[in-house]
């Protein structure tokens, strides 16, 4: 079933209710999902309330998890470590970093001061990532995204290729925003490939890493 830590409601710019959200992740054969809305550090805390509040009723009635965090977006790189901190201290299970894609002005820098602060678990869409960088996600215990969202998604050859190469922990995630940009199981796994995730990394980009990731997140809940 599929693992997805990156999507965004009405909170943001997404345009479903994470209800019904959730729902339709559910139908599509989701086992869970994350819901990043876009922040910065004014409204973190009433949006990770808002998304835990519909998520109990969610989790208490149908057979999803709801992975409540953030995507810090367009953040300045130098103030990414305060918002990050700022997330994981209002509630957040995941904080994703909105990456240094190609097709968006991010700061540069953004990708490795969020490797490097100690509260960011997912860079989405890393972009032109370095060789450095990878390594650096890697002794931090940082995942990489391969992107399935249009635009995004310009660079997961270069994203993979790098982490295959070096042994980072990559997920494929959606960046939905609307219903239509869900992933299924068959289609998560040709964004993976058409990537060019090798068939043999196929069982841990798909199923171990983000099993591992969920993990985190379930127990940041309970602690």
């Amino acid at each position: 079933m599929v693992i997805d830590f990156h999507s965004h409601t009405y909170w943001s710019d997404g345009v479903l209710s994470p209800v019904e959200h959730a729902r339709r992740a559910l139908v599509n054969g989701y086992s869970a999902i994350g819901m990043t809305d876009h922040t910065g550090v004014g409204n973190v805390d009433h949006l990770i309330e808002e998304l835990k509040r519909d998520r109990d009723i969610v989790e208490r009635y149908w057979p999803i998890k709801v992975i409540v965090g953030v995507e810090l977006t367009h953040v300045p790189a130098q103030g990414i470590a305060e918002a990050a901190k700022a997330a994981r201290e209002a509630g957040a299970e995941i904080v994703v970093l909105h990456g240094e894609t190609p097709v968006e002005p991010v700061e540069p820098g953004s990708d490795g001061a969020a490797i490097d602060c100690g509260y960011v678990d997912l860079i989405g869409h890393p972009g032109h990532i370095t060789e450095e960088e990878v390594r650096r996600a890697i002794a931090n215990d940082v995942y990489l995204e391969i992107s399935a969202r249009s635009g995004h998604c310009l660079t997961n050859g270069h994203v993979a290729r790098l982490g295959q190469a070096l042994g980072a922990k990559l997920v494929v995630d959606s960046d939905a925003h609307s219903p239509s940009d869900l992933l299924t199981d068959k289609f998560q796994r040709s964004v993976a490939l058409g990537a060019g995730i090798e068939e043999s990394n196929l069982e841990s980009v798909l199923r171990t890493w983000p099993a591992e990731l969920l993990q985190r997140c379930l127990s940041r809940r309970e602690g």
